[in-house]
């Protein structure tokens, strides 16, 4: 006799609905959700809250941290475009990449002053050095971990890009979208909808327990290379924080 029950139970089946509906209930995307959640502190995360609003103190705050992230993403989205890594491809979408837009706040910030050639004058901070360097680094030596980057990365501006783009035009008193490029995903319709079936092709992934482990260290190491250079703005957070309550409040007044 079969040691395990003919048939599955209710509660069998309404927890494989379950995890059909939400991936991050299971797989590589429990592990990444679940491995990154428990080694970032509250100290961390402040650390990251308080780095973004120092980067909205000023537009030259604003400009330093932006510069940084396209030095970031051109060194993701180029190793994207060269790796043989299957995996890696089977994730990437034209609807999350981010170069074209971040291009297009570069422009705002850069043309003006450096001409059209703006991208072979300004250089990248040592932190963003570093993080590059990471990127490169493991592009040629363990390519599947460029999926932490993607996660980290694009499912973290996809989560609050609506709301970080419109906190930098209320702040810098932006218009139009300008500067704020970045933070708009044209072509995904629903966020939440996008981000599920991102996850399922996660789950999917032809990975061994020891690579997706090696995937989850790596994306708290992301984690760490954001942190990094969220540190180097010198704008006030607090600053930026009053000037954004300011202008909320203004808003809903109705006094321009």
């Amino acid at each position: 006799l079969a040691s395990g029950p003919l048939f599955s139970t209710a509660t069998d089946t309404d927890a494989s609905i379950e995890t059909e509906k939400n991936p991050r209930l299971s797989g590589l995307a429990l592990k990444l959700d679940d491995g990154t959640r428990k080694s970032h502190s509250i100290a961390e995360n402040t650390q990251f809250v308080t780095g973004f609003f120092a980067g909205l103190a000023d537009r030259d705050s604003y400009r330093s941290l932006m510069t940084s992230l396209f030095f970031v993403y051109e060194a993701m989205e180029i190793c994207m475009d060269t790796t043989n890594e299957e995996r890696v491809k089977l994730l990437d979408s034209p609807q999350l990449r981010r170069l074209p837009s971040i291009r297009k706040d570069m422009d705002f910030f850069y043309a003006e002053e450096l001409g059209s050639d703006w991208d072979k004058k300004i250089e990248p901070s040592q932190a963003s050095k570093q993080y590059v360097a990471r990127i490169q680094e493991i592009s040629e030596t363990k390519p599947h971990l460029l999926i932490a980057h993607q996660y980290t990365r694009y499912l973290g501006d996809l989560f609050g890009g609506q709301m970080m783009g419109g906190m930098a035009a209320r702040s810098l008193d932006l218009n139009d979208g300008e500067g704020t490029e970045f933070y708009r995903f044209e072509g995904i319709e629903s966020t939440s909808a996008f981000i599920t079936e991102w996850y399922k092709d996660l789950n999917k992934l032809d990975l061994t327990e020891k690579q997706k482990e090696e995937i989850v260290d790596e994306a708290n190491l992301v984690f760490a290379l954001n942190i990094a250079i969220f540190q180097e703005i010198e704008g006030s957070p607090i600053k930026a924080m009053f000037t954004l309550a300011i202008s909320t409040l203004k808003q809903k007044l109705g006094i321009s």
